[in-house]
C-alpha cells in the first residue's frame, strides 16, 4: 500500500471510527484483519458504512453461486487492471470451486468463447464483459442469463458486475 493516494486509516487516528462499524468491517475478513481497502474506506465512515453493507451481501447473500460470483469479480478485476482485487478474489475463487486454467482464461480478451467454461459461465462472462466495457447490455444476453438462472439470480449477476466495476474503479482511482 505504499503508494496509495490517500493516507490509509490506522488505529489511533482521530476521529476514531464508531465501533461497529470497525467490528462489521472486521466481521467480513478472514481473521478479522483490515485490508488496504478497509482502511481507505475509513477515511468516510458513511461510505464505509454502506460499502460494507452492500459488499458483504453481494459476497455472502445472493443466491448466485459463489464460484459465478467470484469468476464475475475476478473478469471486472481483469478489465479494470484492478490488481488488488485480483489478489483478493483469486484464493476465493479458488476455495469456492473455480481452476487455475480458468483464472488463466480470464485474462484472455475472449475468455467468454473459451471451451473451459460451461454455458453458464460464458453467459456471466458476456453480462461482464459487456456491462464493464460498454455499459449496455444486450436483451439477448438477459435473456439468457434469465433462461439459465432465474431472474431473481440475474438481478444478482447483473449487480455483482455493477458492484465490483464499482470497487475496481475505487481501488485504481486511488493505487489500492
Amino acid at each position: 500500500m505504499s503508494d496509495v493516494r490517500v493516507t490509509p486509516w490506522q488505529e489511533g487516528d482521530v476521529p476514531a471510527p464508531p465501533t461497529e462499524l470497525l467490528a462489521g468491517m472486521r466481521g467480513r475478513r478472514p481473521g478479522g484483519e483490515l485490508i488496504g481497502i478497509d482502511r481507505v474506506l475509513l477515511k468516510s465512515f458513511p461510505l464505509a458504512a454502506g460499502w460494507n453493507g452492500l459488499l458483504g451481501r453481494v459476497r455472502a447473500e445472493f443466491d448466485l453461486s459463489l464460484e459465478y460470483r467470484e469468476l464475475v469479480m475476478l473478469r471486472v478485476a481483469v478489465l479494470n487492471k484492478a490488481d488488488f482485487e485480483w489478489g483478493v478474489h483469486y484464493p476465493a475463487y479458488l476455495q469456492a470451486g473455480g481452476t487455475d486454467d480458468k483464472c488463466e482464461a480470464l485474462k484472455e480478451p475472449n475468455a467468454a468463447d473459451s471451451a473451459l467454461f460451461n454455458k453458464e459461465e460464458r453467459a456471466l462472462l458476456t453480462l461482464t464483459d459487456q456491462s464493464t466495457k460498454q455499459v449496455e447490455v444486450d436483451a439477448e444476453v438477459i435473456e439468457e442469463l434469465k433462461r439459465l438462472f432465474g431472474e431473481q439470480q440475474t438481478v444478482e449477476a447483473v449487480a455483482t458486475v455493477a458492484a465490483y466495476n464499482m470497487v475496481s474503479r475505487f481501488l485504481v482511482a486511488l493505487a489500492v
